[in-house]
Formats: C-alpha cells, sequence, structure tokens
C-alpha cells in the first residue's frame, strides 16, 4: 500500500467514526426527548445529517442503537465509579452515591429501562452484552463488599455472593419502580437504607424483642389476595374462548419477544392463522389485546401464588417463593412478557403505562400491609419499616426476574427472595413453658 492509498484509507476511517458518532449523538438526543418507541431511523437519519441506507451501514437496527447509547452511558458509569472509589475512604459503600449520578444524567433511567427488558430475549443483539454487563456488576460489587467486611461495615455472617445479587436486583427494580411512581420511591434513599442494614448479622433481632413477643398470636384477618379473581365467568361459545385462549398465547408470545410497540395485529393474526378482520372480532383493537393479556398474566401469577393453609401475614410473605420457582418452571413466558412490557411501558403515553403505575402501586400497599400486620404480630423486628420492606420486595422481586432471563443458572428467583425473607422476618422463639 502506498503512503497516498494509507492516508486515503485513514481519512475514510475517520469520516466514519465521525459519522457513527454523530449517529450515536443524533440517537441519545431523540431517544431522551421523544422516547425510544416513539423515535424511528428515519428520524435519526435526518438529525444525524446522514441518509437511512447511510445510517444501516453503521447500525443494522434500532435495537443496535440503543445498545450503542446505553453502551456509552455505562462507559460513563465506569469512570465515575471508579473516581468515586478513589476519593472514597477504605471500605466505604459508594451505591447510593452512583444511583444519584444515574437519577441525574437526562435520560438514562428510561433508556436503561428500555434496554433491560427489551434486550431479556435470547436472540435480541444486545442480550449477550447486557448478560456481560451483569456478570461484571456482580464481580466489582462483590469486591466492594467484601472490602466492607474487611473494614467493618459489613457483617461477616453475611453471604456475599447472595447480598450482591439481590443488591443489584432490587437497584434494578428502584429504577424502573422510581419512574412509574416517583413521588414513592427514592432510589438513593432506599439503597442507604439497605446499607446500613447490612451492618447486623442475617436475621437480626434484639434479645428482648423475642420476650415480649413469642406469646403474640397472629392477627385474625389477612388481605385479600393481591389480584382479586374476575367477576363472572367468560361468556361465548367453546369456539370461540378456544380461539381467543390461542390468540392470547400467541400475543404474549409476540410481546414478549418484540414488544408491544413492534409487534402489529397483522403479525399476531399470522401467528393464529387467522385474518386481521377475524382477530377484530375477538379483540376490537391492539389496546384491548395488550389489556386482555395482561390480565391473562395476573390471573395465572395469581393461581400459581395460592398457597392455603397461611394463618399468618409472616407465613403469607414466607411462601412468596413458591409462586416464584412455579412461574420459572411452568411458565417462563408469563415472566418474559412482564420484563418486555414493564420496561416498554414507561413513557406517559404508552397504553399499558397505567396499568404497570396502578399495579406497582397496589403491590406497594398490599405488602406494606402485610408486613405491618407482621411487625404487630412480632414478625417482623422493630427496626425494620414496613412501607420501606414493601418498596423493596417488590423491586427485588421484579429486578430478579430480569436477571433471571439474562442467566437462568446463576439467578434463582424463589431462593433469593426466601433468603432475602428469611432475613427480614427471622422465625420467633417459641415461649417456654
Amino acid at each position: 500500500m502506498t503512503e497516498e492509498d494509507a492516508m486515503t484509507r485513514s481519512t475514510r476511517l475517520d469520516r466514519a467514526a465521525a459519522t457513527r458518532e454523530r449517529i450515536v449523538t443524533a440517537a441519545r438526543e431523540l431517544f431522551v426527548a421523544q422516547g425510544y418507541r416513539s423515535t424511528s431511523l428515519r428520524d435519526i437519519a435526518a438529525a444525524a445529517s446522514v441518509s437511512h441506507p447511510g445510517l444501516l451501514g453503521h447500525f443494522a437496527s434500532k435495537d443496535d442503537l440503543l445498545a450503542e447509547v446505553v453502551a456509552r452511558f455505562e462507559e460513563d458509569n465506569a469512570e465515575a465509579l471508579a473516581d468515586l472509589q478513589a476519593a472514597a475512604e477504605p471500605g466505604s459503600l459508594i451505591f447510593t452515591e452512583l444511583a444519584a449520578r444515574n437519577a441525574r444524567t437526562p435520560g438514562y433511567l428510561q433508556l436503561f429501562a428500555a434496554l433491560t427488558g427489551e434486550a431479556s430475549a435470547p436472540n435480541h443483539p444486545a442480550h449477550q452484552r447486557m448478560r456481560e454487563r451483569y456478570a461484571t456488576m456482580r464481580t466489582l460489587s462483590a469486591e466492594m463488599l467484601q472490602d466492607a467486611v474487611d473494614h467493618g461495615v459489613i457483617s461477616p455472617d453475611r453471604d456475599l455472593d447472595g447480598e450482591t445479587i439481590r443488591f443489584m436486583a432490587g437497584w434494578d427494580g428502584l429504577q424502573l419502580l422510581s419512574q412509574y411512581l416517583p413521588a414513592r420511591v427514592d432510589v438513593g434513599g432506599m439503597l442507604e437504607e439497605r446499607e446500613a442494614l447490612w451492618a447486623m448479622p442475617p436475621g437480626w433481632r434484639s434479645p428482648e424483642e423475642d420476650e415480649e413477643n413469642a406469646e403474640r398470636v397472629p392477627a385474625a384477618s389477612l388481605p385479600a389476595p393481591l389480584f382479586a379473581p374476575p367477576l363472572g365467568g367468560e361468556d361465548g361459545y367453546a369456539v370461540g374462548r378456544r380461539r381467543r385462549a390461542q390468540i392470547l398465547a400467541d400475543a404474549m408470545r409476540l410481546f414478549s419477544r418484540s414488544g408491544y410497540g413492534d409487534t402489529s395485529l397483522r403479525d399476531i393474526a399470522d401467528a393464529v392463522g387467522v385474518s386481521k378482520s377475524a382477530l377484530l372480532h375477538h379483540y376490537p383493537s391492539k389496546e384491548a389485546l395488550l389489556s386482555a393479556v395482561l390480565a391473562e398474566r395476573d390471573s395465572a401469577i395469581r393461581e400459581r401464588s395460592a398457597v392455603t393453609g397461611l394463618s399468618s401475614a409472616a407465613d403469607m410473605l414466607r411462601s412468596l417463593d413458591q409462586g416464584a420457582r412455579a412461574s420459572a418452571r411452568e411458565e417462563p413466558g408469563l415472566i418474559e412478557v412482564y420484563a418486555v412490557l414493564s420496561c416498554e411501558a414507561v413513557p406517559d403515553g404508552h397504553p399499558a403505562h397505567d396499568y404497570f403505575a396502578e399495579r406497582f402501586s397496589r403491590g406497594i400497599d398490599y405488602f406494606a400491609d402485610l408486613f405491618r400486620l407482621a411487625q404487630r404480630d412480632g414478625d417482623l423486628p422493630e427496626h425494620r419499616d414496613p412501607d420501606h420492606e414493601a418498596v423493596w420486595l417488590l423491586a427485588l422481586w421484579d429486578g430478579l426476574q430480569y436477571q433471571w432471563l439474562y442467566d437462568r443458572v446463576a439467578v434463582d428467583v424463589g431462593s433469593h427472595l426466601r433468603a432475602h425473607l428469611d432475613d427480614v422476618l427471622p422465625v420467633r422463639q417459641v415461649a417456654r413453658t
């Protein structure tokens, strides 16, 4: 290669790099301003002053571009983490400061939520990158927690590998919850409180509490199930019911794979093997079908979570791991569609936004009632706040499901829920006779 050829090639590479950078910058600005789902590749191409085919020469899909935008955020986070660690005292926990930085970065939480849900499908172009991110973050967080143990900040009785997975999961869940319920969820404050609880051994309560509470009798009445059964049965002929069930099953599968926004009624009709007009006979709009899918998921979760013979609020809470195990074992698609839709529906204009906002609000209220009853019964230690524990439990459960979708071997949702609740609700000592 001549010197002139080398200079020409270098100039071409520099131009390509500059174009790629313009595309990423334009995508980031538009995703933040308009939302990921409302931004097209043509919008980005116009903002970056490139042709649509030219953009596709750098990024094959919008998913690839989203992954690159979030990767830039993560690179900035890695630098910020290194700076915070360098400035911190030995053994310090700096997660709260990093969370505050994320909240201050325009668009970070929204875009990270979008990628977390959409990339959970194994065939997504960013799936492996997100899987590797979780593995890297587990390693870095575990190292930080071990340093805190060595300096007396965290109890040496804590299982650091398990605590790392659960803390990361709770953090992810909080970031999502805060976008639906900003007035109820303070990510930084919640993380700070969890860090303080690590100073105590798992399942800690004062000896005086055991003496005072040993003879308490559980509350007589317990809250109704979180998802009450629908009123009445389904009308229509058997063939119509079977067809609706097939439509829901295929819609759920497509939503979990491609999201609501990128799945058309034609896609669903083709999967079912009916015409679009026949599909509309059963569900008059895409929004009506989405509502039916969400209701079907709640119904299935309710059936799998039902545990009979429970006599106390603490027992109800401790049984949650059974429903989580059943869902992962028997209906992983329920977890997949929930992960994709709950992240996709963050923007206010999404047709499922209000559903998730209400669901999260009701979930917090329900678990807070249970934790308050458990504290009244003497099962929840006095130093734990029922409202805080309710938010954390909901966030933890969702975050564990996201991690499980990326590594179904390393993350056992049911086992981690059980370990968490064993810590929060230590078994009371029986009164001596």
